[in-house]
């Protein structure tokens, strides 16, 4: 019976994201699946949290939105997210979720919690850190970078990232009294910090023939783009979904090595 109580929830929510934009109709339809998922496995409390992250997100993703018109050129896909973009983020707590309703263990809540930690901590850093009026830079070697190159940072990204991470941290502390909530801020913000290194290493850029600029996009300005760095086969999306992968398997290791 909880089951479509599960399903009827996540579709309010994400019906509401499709009314403000946030959605596609494709993601409003994956994010049905992965809150029915993530209930099934922990819940609602744990779609609570998943819900927390969602929100907090949107709401960042709609400040700010004219100083963040001149991303969208560079970036492949907008804030209304699509299907694949909710798996890359919603993925890896989903399947933690499916995992711990096959085989229940109190590692997999700690595991989802640092998953959905990851995810905000990601789009806190992303959605935040491109308000700064410091020019971000770019991983290893901190060279200044234009606003929304892959792998590039700022201070005030930096720091949203951790606040992101701690943000679901103390949100979990008021449903469980199982992790600590530094340990999810720490393991959260060590998400985002991959997604930064993995973006500088991996992720593809290409160039405009046209117009000279560097983006994500296949295209632009009418033309195909030059592939010009990274793997062809690593967009944002695959970025996120590795870097979240390794916040919880690197915190496994951890408990694991100090046990």
């Amino acid at each position: 019976m909880n089951e479509w109580l599960y399903v009827f929830a996540s579709a309010i929510v994400a019906i509401g994201g499709y009314f403000i934009r946030s959605l596609s109709i494709s993601g409003a339809i994956a994010a049905v699946l992965v809150g029915t998922i993530v209930g099934k496995g922990f819940s609602w409390k744990g779609m609570i949290l998943l819900g927390i992250f969602f929100v907090s997100s949107s709401i960042w993703s709609k400040i700010g939105k004219k100083r963040k018109q001149q991303l969208m050129e560079k970036v492949e896909k907008g804030e209304c997210r699509d299907y694949i973009q909710v798996f890359a983020n919603g993925g890896v707590p989903a399947l933690i979720s499916f995992l711990s309703i096959l085989n229940p263990s109190p590692l997999w809540l700690n595991l989802f919690i640092i998953s959905i930690a990851a995810a905000n901590a990601d789009t806190w850093a992303s959605e935040i850190g491109s308000l700064s009026r410091q020019a971000p830079r770019l991983l290893p070697n901190f060279k200044k970078a234009e606003v929304g190159t892959s792998g590039a940072v700022t201070l005030l990204g930096t720091i949203a990232a951790f606040l992101g991470a701690a943000f679901i941290g103390f949100a979990s502390a008021f449903q469980w009294d199982n992790i600590s909530i530094m340990t999810v801020a720490f393991f959260g913000w060590l998400g985002s910090f991959f997604d930064t290194l993995f973006g500088a290493a991996w992720q593809t850029v290409y160039r405009c023939p046209v117009c000279g600029l560097e983006t994500e996009r296949k295209e632009h300005c009418g033309q195909k783009t030059v592939h010009i760095k990274g793997s062809r086969f690593v967009n944002n999306d695959v970025v996120n979904v590795l870097s979240i992968a390794c916040s919880t398997i690197i915190y496994v290791f951890v408990i694991y090595l100090g046990k």
